[in-house]
């Protein structure tokens, strides 16, 4: 993946399993702690015809028209672009990508391709070219097939209609699962999927020759079944600490009356799940902002076991977005820029033509004039006396949620009048002014914190008034 290891954490919510009937996918993109992100917004057939990978030196052959799309690409593209998520102009949402391991037993038969289609490229060269979300996944799935891939990965897809997880197993196979509308997953850097079912194309999708490839290298440990997990992915100590735990958090929060036997290092943990009651985009968002708060692995504790698993949310995070479909206005690209945990997530509705110019901007050294470092900065100084500082940020999140549903209410009553460039407009402006009040709450919440950190400096000492 060129320079770039990234570690993310994954959620897809069903229309049914939803409190207002949306399909939401999310992810929190992990890599490093300091390396800005931006929004973009691409017009329609803006795409070249060709591209080459600055990342793997891929070379593809585009087809001539593509759609408008939302992207958040890196604040340099010298490894490459890595877009990461978006929605296009046909409402078809997709997020690469969720880092993940294939044993060694299936790479010493279709081993990694250096120079093959990796997650720095992969929205580039499907989102704009797809109408809906089964179109992607083959989309996605007929390219690694030809050309290969360098890593192992997992993409989410949604359109108006289902949510699709695909995951990469080797250098060329692949599969695909349609998460049921009334079910969830969350899945954590392993191979997620697991019976696959060759007989139900409305809900697998898959190389098509990956029985055949597994039979003839005699890969499958228990050959009654197809478990993709079991014959592609690993099961080790590492997995326990680094994984498991964010999935076994995802089934606490969701699913506690089923998840009673699970334990943060089960092995068996389910890939789909049915939540014990409907889930909203708070709780999407409560998923990937989570660092095990309420029990003795919280990071911010000072418990023996508050360092033991990695969090979801945590410093690397470059920006986390939860994608809503099939909404009754416009779907939603909820983005937030850094640390999950300590940001906003702010809704860019599809179809606006352009992101506030401070969402644009990113680059190092810092710069305050761009979203992804005004959030880290309120992040950091939150983090320097986080027992001071905390309930002061807690305040202003809630206040943007807040706001955020107030707003969303207003443009979804005021979209059926309006068709076209119109609409586009009155999309565009709605949510600019959001972002906009909310890089502003952040920045006077940094002032804030600034002037309460001023008598903090160890020069200081006890004053008698009258000297």
């Amino acid at each position: 993946m060129g320079n770039k290891l990234t570690a993310c954490t994954s959620i897809l919510i069903g229309k049914e399993a939803s409190i207002d009937g949306t399909i939401m996918i999310g992810r929190n993109e992990d890599a490093k702690a300091a390396w800005p992100k931006h929004m973009v917004v691409h017009q329609h057939g803006e795409m070249p015809s060709h591209f080459i990978s600055k990342d793997t030196r891929l070379e593809l052959d585009l087809p001539e028209e593509s759609a408008r799309y939302t992207a958040t690409p890196e604040w340099t593209d010298k490894d490459g672009l890595f877009e990461e998520d978006g929605i296009n102009e046909y409402d078809v949402a997709m997020s690469a990508t969720e880092s993940a391991y294939s044993n060694s037993l299936v790479l010493g038969y279709d081993p990694l391709v250096e120079n093959g289609l990796n997650e720095e490229a992969m929205i580039t060269v499907v989102l704009p070219y797809v109408k809906t979300a089964r179109e992607g996944v083959q989309r996605l799935g007929n390219l690694i097939a030809k050309y290969g891939t360098g890593e192992t990965n997992g993409v989410l897809f949604a359109d108006n209609d289902e949510a699709w997880y695909f995951e990469t197993g080797a250098g060329h196979y692949w599969v695909a699962q349609r998460i049921p509308d009334d079910c969830y997953a969350v899945v954590a850097n392993q191979l997620a999927i697991q019976e696959i079912d060759f007989n139900d194309s409305d809900n697998f999708m898959f190389h098509p020759g990956i029985q055949e490839f597994v039979e003839k290298h005699q890969l499958n440990p228990d050959p009654t079944t197809f478990n993709f997990r079991k014959i592609f992915g690993t099961a080790d100590r590492s997995d326990a600490i680094y994984s498991e735990p964010r999935v076994w958090t995802g089934h606490q929060m969701f699913s506690p009356l089923q998840a009673t036997d699970e334990t943060p290092e089960s092995t068996e943990l389910p890939f789909i799940m049915k939540p014990d009651h409907k889930l909203s985009i708070f709780d999407a968002q409560n998923y990937l902002s989570n660092h095990y708060e309420g029990t003795e692995f919280d990071p911010l504790g000072h418990g023996k076991n508050a360092h033991k698993y990695r969090p979801i949310s945590l410093a690397k995070t470059q920006e986390s977005h939860i994608l809503q479909m099939n909404r009754p206005g416009a779907n939603i690209h909820w983005l937030a820029m850094g640390v999950a945990a300590e940001s906003t997530y702010v809704p860019f509705f599809n179809g606006i033509t352009d992101t506030p110019a401070p969402y644009k901007r990113g680059k190092l050294p810092a710069q305050l004039n761009s979203a992804y470092w005004i959030f880290k900065h309120a992040s950091v100084l939150v983090d320097s006396h986080l027992h001071d500082f905390l309930p002061l940020l807690r305040d202003v999140q809630k206040e943007r949620n807040t706001a955020a549903i107030k707003m969303i209410a207003e443009t979804d009553h005021r979209l059926p009048s309006l068709k076209g460039d119109a609409r586009a407009a009155f999309l565009t402006r709605q949510s600019d002014d959001y972002a906009t009040d909310t890089l502003n709450a952040y920045k006077k919440l940094s002032l804030e914190l600034i002037t309460k950190m001023t008598d903090y400096c160890q020069l200081n000492f006890k004053t008698d008034e009258n000297l």
